[in-house]
């Protein structure tokens, strides 16, 4: 009986150890691809004149020396957060969605248009209605890439890349036509912006005297959503398949266009939703570069994260306080702003690298915990196989 409970209690300490195993697994790459990449940092920092450990020091302060630098970082680590839930959408059908900086600027198109047309609704019904259109436009945005995709075998790289130029365009147009503020106007300044939007449609702030909006905590529920979507239901378990084995998933009968399509249709719906969130939530009108390049960076968290609607929560914060932390450290040192977009560009190609040594090393613990069962199951036969001659005997 007590080798029957040794055993069993050895299983159990087994299992503990895989899980954490397999966490240390997936986070020590991405913690060496972050200080590979701020090492290197390092380096062009003093290339540049400037002193590392101040520079480092002064985003860290930017970030956590006050209120409002940490808010601001929530802030600009939402819009990371919804554009990374369609990323990963995308890629667990093994397609990759490159316009969600078009898609961010057809949510905010759609949520100026929208909100201003009906600004006599109150709040509890304009503020859901707006972030829906948002997540249709954005949505419908995605889904032109998906048919191209599906029906013709477009590459859905350049597709949504051209969609992204479509919608900037687009943007410029409506800015200088119907959606140009008549108060501008006619005071002769014809700036490129929208009349402000109607403040029952702004998202309620979550701190005085910062820009923290409810949008944040929307993202995190969303994240929570798409978990529960990719990993506990069918449409979930089918655009998993799809992107893991597309042969298999169609022998299987899954119709691998239809899914992949669809992927690319609701992570543009997502990318929508951040463009609703930065009108009604931070700017409060459209204004020209309304996406700060969120399309692009939600690509660099979505990868940190693994890909992974969870993942991605700590990441796309992470991201976003680098963005603030950028702007301490380019005022407090002197550097160039673009040295933050060739961190994040050194951080995706060592996050990418490090997948082949993260592959490594579960194909190692793999054959270790294998050995340490057969081991097991060798103990537990030699325990049990006397008792078990005993009672036959008997």
């Amino acid at each position: 009986m007590s080798t029957a409970v040794a055993v069993t209690a050895s299983r159990s300490r087994r299992k503990l150890a895989i899980d954490w195993g397999n966490v240390a697994i997936r986070a020590a790459p991405l913690a060496l691809a972050m200080g590979a990449a701020l090492l290197i940092g390092a380096v062009m920092l003093l290339f540049l004149g400037a002193n590392p450990f101040a520079a480092y020091a002064s985003m860290l302060t930017g970030v956590f020396g006050s209120v409002s630098g940490f808010t601001q970082s929530l802030v600009k680590a939402t819009p990371l957060l919804l554009v990374g839930l369609g990323i990963c959408i995308a890629f667990r059908a093994n397609v990759i969605n490159i316009g969600a900086e078009g898609q961010i600027v057809l949510g905010a198109l759609m949520a100026t248009w929208f909100s201003l047309q009906f600004r006599t609704w109150p709040g509890v019904l304009l503020i859901p209605a707006t972030l829906i259109m948002g997540f249709l436009a954005g949505a419908a945005w995605g889904l032109v890439p998906g048919i191209l995709k599906a029906r013709m075998g477009v590459n859905e790289i350049l597709s949504t890349v051209m969609m992204n130029a479509i919608a900037l365009q687009l943007m410029n147009l409506m800015l200088r036509g119907p959606l140009m503020d008549r108060a501008g106007v006619t005071a002769g300044t014809f700036l490129a912006q929208s009349e402000r939007l109607p403040e029952q449609v702004w998202l309620p702030r979550l701190v005085p005297q910062t820009l923290l909006h409810a949008g944040a905590i929307l993202a995190v529920i969303l994240a929570i959503v798409v978990y529960i979507f990719l990993w506990r239901t069918t449409i979930g378990y089918r655009i998993r398949a799809v992107g893991l084995n597309p042969d298999a998933a169609r022998y299987a009968g899954i119709p691998v266009p239809f899914y992949q399509a669809l992927s690319l249709t609701l992570a543009g719906g997502f990318a929508g939703v951040a463009g609703v969130c930065e009108v009604i939530g931070v700017q409060h009108r459209l204004l020209e570069g309304i996406t700060s390049g969120y399309g692009f960076s939600g690509i660099v968290a979505a990868l940190f994260g693994g890909l992974h609607p969870l993942g991605l929560i700590p990441a796309s914060w992470l991201f976003g306080s680098l963005l603030v932390g950028a702007d301490k450290m380019q005022r407090a040192v002197q550097v160039p702003s673009a040295l933050i977009d060739t961190l994040q560009g050194l951080i995706v190609l060592f996050v990418v690298g490090s997948a082949l040594l993260s592959r490594r090393w579960a194909a190692q613990r793999q054959a270790q915990i294998a050995a340490a069962a057969r081991s097991e199951a060798g103990q537990s036969t030699k325990a049990t196989g006397p008792s078990a001659g005993t009672e036959v005997k008997a």
